[in-house]
């Protein structure tokens, strides 16, 4: 941020578990500086609060949609550091994609355990301004979305999921790229 000449904002966002916090993420022109930790990281949470079945990505959304009503049209997110496992549903649901289980029914909520319910995406209520936005993920890692080398297996015990959860966590992730791949 201050390579590019821009300034640090702050918002009032959710934190892993809904809770209200306030976050940091930078802006340089029309670029928004984001790290995910800021809304959804570990440091957020007590150990004992920490399970990824529970946790979304939905305050790094509203951190985007922040910088979105202040002009951004970029954004570069750093993703590490996070305390969920919840394939960035919570965040898209804060940008305004829906998300619906097989009978039509809205998904509230989207974290770890509601990724298998997912049977299709509605983009109908997202604002143009998200569509015409250009994100680039910035991480030290190049692991698959799933499977025994994937995102659950890999990290989410150290978001504090047992072996059951993980497993959980892996078939929810393989689901939901079923769906994508659908779309």
């Amino acid at each position: 941020v201050g390579a590019l000449g821009g300034k640090i904002v702050n918002v009032k966002v959710s934190d892993p578990l809904g809770r209200e916090i306030q976050a940091q993420y930078g802006i340089a022109g029309d670029v928004a500086i984001l790290e995910m930790a800021s809304a959804s990281g570990l440091p957020l949470l007590k150990v004992e609060e920490r399970n990824p079945l529970l946790t979304s990505t939905y305050g790094t959304g509203e951190m985007i949609m922040d910088g979105i009503t202040r002009g951004c049209r970029k954004f570069l997110v750093g993703i590490g550091g996070s305390a969920t496992n919840d394939a960035a549903t919570g965040m898209l649901q804060a940008m305004g994609y829906r998300f619906l289980d097989t009978d039509g029914n809205l998904i509230e909520n989207c974290c770890g355990e509601r990724l298998e319910d997912i049977a299709e995406i509605d983009e109908s209520q997202v604002p143009i301004a998200v569509k015409e936005s250009q994100f680039t993920v910035a991480c030290d890692v190049d692991t698959p979305f799933c499977g025994p080398e994937g995102a659950a297996f890999v990290f989410a015990p150290q978001k504090g999921a047992d072996r059951a959860m993980v497993k959980l966590l892996d078939n929810g992730l393989a689901s939901f790229a079923r769906v994508i791949e659908s779309k």
